[in-house]
């Protein structure tokens, strides 16, 4: 499909962060991290298959933002779940609080609800637009990694025995 080529670039970015984090906590095999990747991809794809408008990039984004805040994001959780990865050993691999935006022409990604927003893909806009300057992707280069020293919240969670 046209769009699904179109979105190739930033889906392929947002899985290819999402398991470089996996891999810097470590435990992981490198074939369960390929797995991983590509079954968030077909996941990404998927759920974004309708939802994609380059020419109002901002368009849908709420529904394409992947989110762990307490709660694990379900596309995340389902490709984990495709490797054997359970919820619980999700949040002690990956930040306890992630957003990532995939939009079209951008990707980026918060650590931390007052983080800063840092930019892992851009690209120009056909037609022209400019994009944001790109001053602050510096600064936020190695960011992931730091965000992963600070010590990890203890949330009591409640499971469900059926």
């Amino acid at each position: 499909t046209p769009a699904g080529a179109a979105m190739r670039t930033e889906i392929s970015t947002a899985a290819a962060f999402v398991t470089r984090l996996l891999r810097a906590a470590g435990g992981i095999g490198e074939e369960q991290l390929r797995c991983f990747r590509e079954c968030l991809q077909e996941a990404l794809r998927e759920h974004y298959k309708h939802h994609w408008f380059p020419m109002v990039p901002s368009k849908g984004s709420g529904y394409r933002c992947i989110r762990i805040n307490h709660k694990m994001d379900p596309l995340i959780g389902k490709a984990a779940g495709m490797i054997g990865l359970s919820h619980e050993r999700l949040f002690q691999l990956l930040p306890s609080e992630l957003t990532l935006w995939v939009d079209p022409f951008e990707v980026s990604y918060r650590i931390g609800e007052d983080g800063s927003i840092c930019v892992l893909y851009e690209s120009p806009q056909p037609g022209g637009k400019t994009t944001k300057p790109l001053e602050s992707r510096t600064s936020c280069k190695e960011e992931w990694r730091i965000g992963r020293s600070s010590p990890s919240k203890n949330y009591n969670m409640m499971t469900v025995s059926s």
